[in-house]
């Protein structure tokens, strides 16, 4: 059963946690008890205190007049000798200073005048206060933060024991008796280097948070707003990291509610005027933004005018009918896990790294999360887009309720990725009643410009890869899938070859897994490292290796993935239909080597006829083959995805048996329109040709092998040249039979 139907545990967030200095805004220095330290800051280092005697002996010496002889002596400067004074601040002079430092931790010397003579102190007793007052605090946060790394180095240290463990005492994991193998030692040596670099990589995305945090934040000030009931302000366990401010690290609640609230204003304005802030195009029928409108009705007169020129900027909006239940919506977008189920296409990983506000009731009306996100496009041709955000949920009257992100800044971030921030953005979700809602969809990007794929510039560039159309049309289809999943009152025509409702589920659910492992395996995320090689036709491929130790749902041993990207002059749903259609797969599989091609399982999963679940029984001389074939549609993209599978396995999951088991390596293509406007020169009552009417696509086409059952192969040269022929061969037989080959 889909995750998605399931009860779902709380994915793992990384921990910013910074203890407070301050603690129910009070000092921790009582007042009254703590003794003045003056040290300055300009002269000492975190961590280096002087006891009371000392500092006066620096830095209290009474002014000489210039004719007294025991001041100067024969033209030479010498220090009046006077008897050492101590003095101790009381206990109101503390409590006054504190309440300054709280306001502003860098008085100005007017400040510190005044409040000297209103303690009656002098000056520079004030100022060495002030400065000793700073670098105590900062001392407090090194060895607070010392404290918390050295506790996360000691988890990722713990974890790595046991699994070194485990690793040199391996088990099979069918009867589970222990395994030998002669490169036992080379595999354990090579897991464990992998582990050392996970952990490097996880210690370095703590660091990048927390220096985004840091940037974020704004003043010192220990007083924070909470979200929490009152009951919750005191337990220090459920606190969320946002709860602790430190020195310069650390965002005030009040402040991130302010930001929330300010993009959600702005995102309702967005989603619901026309004209003339949304300009309708009249060649491509979208929306185009007039940023002139938008900087004059948001405030921003200037923001456009001042953007660095390695900066652009992408907006679109789009809406559509859903067949889905508003809160279940909104309670997907609220959880990562759930919500990168929905947009398997899009999203490579997401993750919720903090939550600021629970919110209110079941629906956490109001809720606040700082999430991570990985948007993909499916080829390795373009580099993901990582980003961090505040998402806010809110509910905006009795039938509406909006879905608002917006970026934190990623200045930061590692600049290997390419740079992203999300402007105010999101969706707004109507009940439209009988289990249906409008969306209407709104996205804001700022980017970083970065080189991109020819063959990829025109639809990345407009905007087009990333825009509000991709997601809707995206999330339109994968609430169509879920209807289909559980509906019992499905046309025959439309559900044949498998005899049950429980069946039938399970064939559903494990094409879907089959379709999600072909998005994670083929996208553009940093955490796939690819090699370009050339193909025999002269086109790219990406070929990546990786090692499935114990996962279910996949071979174990080493995969290899090889992937390329070309243009073909024709509509994506020319091209989709041609791929799918059994009758025509002899024409590109050179796989099926003359295999006769069956369809014994046709499960409709969407109101388009391309939404389908196929089991093809590919009959050859030999032996017999079962493919699980997964093809899905909408406006924007269509994927054709397949699997040779075990048929026994298969049988028992057409019964209804769980599927999670059956492993599945998936293959298959990904297509887009190229994103160029094309029409005919001349205009005719007749229909012109799909080619020049509809303009050209971006096919991928990738291929997944297992090379080798140990989890310690490397990439040789014959399995390079074995995946070059198998990809070559199948784009000039699709050309070919097109009538591509030009």
């Amino acid at each position: 059963m889909s995750k998605l139907r399931r009860a779902f545990l709380p994915s793992p967030a990384l921990s910013l946690s910074l203890a407070g200095i301050f603690q129910d805004g009070r000092s921790t220095a009582a007042s009254g008890e703590v003794e003045t330290v003056e040290i300055s800051s300009e002269n000492s280092g975190a961590g280096k205190y002087r006891s009371d005697e000392e500092e006066e002996e620096k830095h209290i010496i009474d002014e000489c007049d210039d004719d007294d002889e025991n001041c100067i002596n024969g033209g030479e400067k010498k220090t009046k000798k006077k008897r050492k004074k101590y003095h101790r601040h009381t206990p109101e002079q503390i409590t006054e200073m504190e309440a300054l430092f709280k306001e502003s931790p860098h008085p100005d010397e007017n400040q510190r005048l005044q409040l000297s003579k209103q303690l009656g102190l002098h000056p520079r007793q004030v100022k060495f206060w002030f400065q000793n007052r700073r670098t105590q605090i900062k001392a407090i946060q090194e060895r607070h933060e010392n404290s918390v790394l050295k506790t996360e180095m000691d988890k990722l240290r713990d974890e790595n024991k046991v699994l070194r463990e485990t690793l040199k005492s391996p088990s099979c994991p069918n009867c589970g008796f222990a395994t030998t193998s002669g490169k036992e030692s080379i595999t354990a040596a090579t897991d464990e280097q992998r582990l050392r670099i996970e952990n490097a990589t996880l210690k370095t995305e703590v660091e990048k948070l927390r220096s985004i945090i840091g940037k974020s934040s704004q003043g010192t000030s220990p007083n924070t707003s909470s979200c929490s009931p009152p009951g919750n302000i005191n337990d220090q366990e459920n606190r969320s990291s946002f709860d602790f401010n430190t020195g310069n690290i650390g965002l005030e609640r009040l402040r991130v509610k302010d930001t929330v609230k300010s993009a959600l204003n702005e995102l309702i304005k967005m989603a619901t005027h026309r004209e003339p802030l949304w300009v309708p195009s009249y060649e491509t029928g979208r929306e185009i933004l007039n940023y002139d409108e938008y900087t004059k009705q948001f405030g921003n007169e200037n923001y456009y005018n001042k953007m660095q020129p390695n900066k652009s900027i992408e907006a679109s909006k789009d809406s559509a009918i859903i067949f889905v239940d508003l809160l279940w919506l909104v309670r997907s977008f609220m959880d990562a896990n759930r919500w990168q189920e929905l947009f398997p296409c899009l999203i490579s990983s997401a993750s919720t790294v903090d939550v600021i506000c629970n919110g209110e009731g079941e629906n956490g009306d109001g809720a606040v999360h700082l999430m991570f996100a990985e948007i993909q496009m499916l080829t390795p041709m373009v580099a993901t887009r990582e980003m961090y955000f505040f998402r806010h949920c809110k509910k905006v009257s009795t039938y509406q309720w909006a879905i608002v992100d917006v970026s934190i800044d990623e200045d930061n971030i590692d600049a290997s990725s390419q740079k992203c921030r999300k402007r105010p953005s999101g969706c707004i979700i109507e009940d439209k009643s009988n289990g249906h809602c409008k969306v209407t969809w709104v996205e804001h990007i700022e980017c970083q410009k970065i080189p991109i794929h020819s063959l990829y510039r025109s639809i990345v560039n407009k905007g087009l890869a990333f825009g509000a159309r991709h997601w809707i049309c995206t999330l339109q289809q994968q609430c169509e899938r879920l209807v289909f999943h559980v509906a019992t009152n499905v046309p025959v025509k439309d559900s044949s070859g498998v005899d049950t409702l429980a069946g039938r589920k399970s064939i559903l659910t494990l094409s879907q897994r089959m379709s999600w492992s072909f998005c994670r395996a083929i996208g553009g995320s940093r955490r796939i490292l690819w090699k370009k090689i050339v193909s025999k036709t002269g086109d790219d491929i990406r070929v990546s290796l990786r090692n499935n130790l114990n996962e279910q749902g996949e071979p174990i041993g080493t995969i290899l993935s090889a992937v390329s990207s070309v243009w073909l002059p024709l509509s994506h749903h020319a091209l989709f239909d041609f791929l799918r259609d059994e009758n025509r797969r002899n024409e590109w599989d050179i796989m099926s080597n003359g295999s006769t091609v069956h369809s014994t399982v046709n499960l409709a999963k969407g109101q388009d006829r391309g939404n389908a679940v196929t089991v093809m029984d590919m009959k050859g001389e030999e032996q017999s083959v079962l493919v699980l074939q997964d093809s899905c549609t909408n406006a924007y993209e269509s994927m054709v995805v397949y699997a040779p599978v075990d048929i026994k396995g298969l049988q028992s999951v057409m019964t209804g048996c769980d599927s999670s088991k059956i492993p599945v390596l998936p293959s298959g293509f990904a297509i887009i329109s190229d994103g160029i406007e094309s029409r005919p020169f001349v205009f005719t009552s007749t229909r012109q040709d799909e080619k020049s009417t509809d303009g050209g696509s971006l096919l991928t086409v990738a291929f997944q092998i297992l090379i080798s059952n140990a989890t310690s192969a490397e990439l040789s040269m014959d399995s390079v040249d074995s995946v070059n022929t198998l990809i070559s061969c199948t784009l000039q037989n699709i050309k070919r039979s097109l009538h591509c080959e030009d």
